[in-house]
C-alpha cells in the first residue's frame, strides 16, 4: 500500500522525498543514543551506505545540531521543535556551511507538525515539512466486491 499512499500525496500536492527507508539513511535519537553518539554513528553511517544514499541525522538540540554538522551530516531533521526552534536551527545550518561552496544541507521539521501549525513552520525556512498524518492517518475506503452469479 506504500506506493499508493506516496502516489495519494503527490496527487494532493505534496512531496515525496524519500520513497522509503533504503532510499536514504536516517539516523534518529534511538542510534545516536545506543551508536555511541552523533559523531560515531554518522562516522559509519557515511562510510558503509550504498551508493546515492543521503544521510539524514535526526536532531532535538542545538549541540545535536552542531555535532551533526561538523561530523558531515548531509540532511538535517529537526525533531519536536517549536517554529521559533526551527528558525534558529535553520540559520544555525546556513551559517555553518555559508564557507563551503556546494554544500546544501536540506532540512526537514518533524513531529507534532499539523494544519494550525504548518504556515509557523514553513515560515521558519526549512526545506521540508513532514506531516506524518498524511499516510499513517489517512482513513481507510470501505470498498467491496460482490459477486452475483448469473442464471443458467
Amino acid at each position: 500500500m506504500r506506493v499508493l499512499e506516496k502516489y495519494a500525496v503527490l496527487s494532493g500536492g505534496g512531496t515525496n522525498h524519500r520513497i522509503d527507508l533504503a532510499s536514504g539513511i536516517l539516523i534518529k535519537n534511538n542510534h545516536i543514543s545506543l551508536g555511541g553518539g552523533v559523531a560515531a554513528v554518522l562516522k559509519r553511517a557515511l562510510r558503509d551506505r550504498k551508493p546515492g544514499q543521503r544521510v539524514q541525522v535526526e536532531v532535538r538540540t542545538p549541540e545535536e545540531l552542531d555535532q551533526a554538522l561538523a561530523h558531515g551530516a548531509e540532511a538535517i531533521l529537526l525533531d519536536n521543535m517549536t517554529p521559533k526552534q526551527v528558525k534558529a536551527s535553520v540559520e544555525r545550518i546556513k551559517a555553518a556551511t555559508a564557507g563551503q561552496p556546494g554544500r546544501w544541507v536540506p532540512t526537514e521539521a518533524s513531529g507534532g507538525i499539523v494544519l494550525d501549525n504548518i504556515r509557523a513552520y514553513a515560515e521558519a525556512g526549512v526545506d521540508f515539512i513532514s506531516v506524518g498524518a498524511l499516510t499513517h492517518s489517512a482513513r481507510a475506503a470501505d470498498i467491496s466486491m460482490s459477486i452475483v452469479a448469473e442464471p443458467d
